[in-house]
């Protein structure tokens, strides 16, 4: 009696419900941030390997076989390096900025801006890497100009430090793990370099470019600054409020737009200040 009414219970509609649900939740604990993280440095390699080779064995341009140069430089001395002393030192670089006797909040998106100005050194020393890589100077580029000043004053970090603000007030309230806040900031670059070019979500490197600039800034974060465990909708307020972060600098816009008078940069497209 016992043996049918356990196998009866075996094969009720509850039980299978169970069953299935189970079979589905072990794959999806298995996806974490570093798990997304390493799914998507497998992907960006195929992608960006698969574009360089049609683009090395078609009839391109020389423009285009140096900008994708240009763009595997990046990737090189950026991604592959940077973001593996980044990771092998995180914890010796943690207990360093742990000890400048300076609030977490300020050396946070201080951090954060240091770390974005370095990957505009690799950016554009890639530009005016041109006529090495096989085309001119303005003919192939990675950034808005070929002068370092104009580039982040005018056209990329200028830009970043809103969002880097908005993550800090975000990380005042929130303990966001390092590795999530590199996916977060990552898809929000991948989103902005869309704006300008809808393909540029397709190559995946991206979240590693943007990602890069605030992982180890995150890490290095004090754990008794009162932040609680993130909500659902957090992660949504992660990925869209930096979006939106740009309009910060408004009070700041006369004195920008009287020093792009003052030093008349030359831009490769069009610029919101022209």
């Amino acid at each position: 009696m016992n043996c049918s009414y356990n196998q009866a219970m075996a094969n009720s509609p509850s039980d299978r419900a169970g069953k299935t649900a189970g079979f589905w939740n072990k794959p999806l604990k298995r996806i974490t941030a570093r798990s997304l993280v390493k799914a998507l440095g497998v992907y960006s390699l195929l992608v960006i390997s698969l574009i360089s080779i049609l683009v090395f064995s078609s009839d391109a341009q020389a423009y285009e076989r140096a900008m994708i140069k240009m763009a595997l430089g990046l990737i090189l001395f950026w991604v592959m390096i940077g973001g593996t002393l980044m990771y092998r030192f995180r914890d010796q670089l943690r207990d360093i900025v742990l000890k400048i006797p300076l609030p977490w909040w300020l050396k946070f998106p201080v951090f954060c801006t240091f770390l974005a100005l370095l990957e505009e050194v690799v950016t554009v020393t890639m530009t005016n890497l041109a006529p090495v890589l096989g085309s001119a100077v303005g003919e192939a580029f990675i950034t808005a100009s070929a002068n370092y000043l104009h580039t982040v004053l005018f056209h990329s970090v200028i830009v970043f430090v809103p969002m880097f603000l908005v993550w800090t007030v975000l990380l005042r309230f929130f303990d966001f793990p390092a590795t999530q806040v590199f996916l977060l900031f990552g898809l929000t670059g991948s989103i902005a370099e869309m704006s300008m070019s809808p393909t540029n979500i397709l190559g995946g490197f991206w979240f590693f470019v943007y990602g890069l600039m605030i992982y180890l800034p995150v890490y290095a974060l004090p754990k008794d600054r009162g932040a609680k465990p993130p909500r659902w909708w957090a992660y949504f307020l992660g990925v869209g409020a930096p979006l939106l972060a740009p309009i910060l600098l408004l009070p700041i816009t006369p004195l920008l737009r009287y020093l792009w008078e003052v030093m008349d940069p030359v831009f490769f497209v069009d610029s919101a200040w022209d």
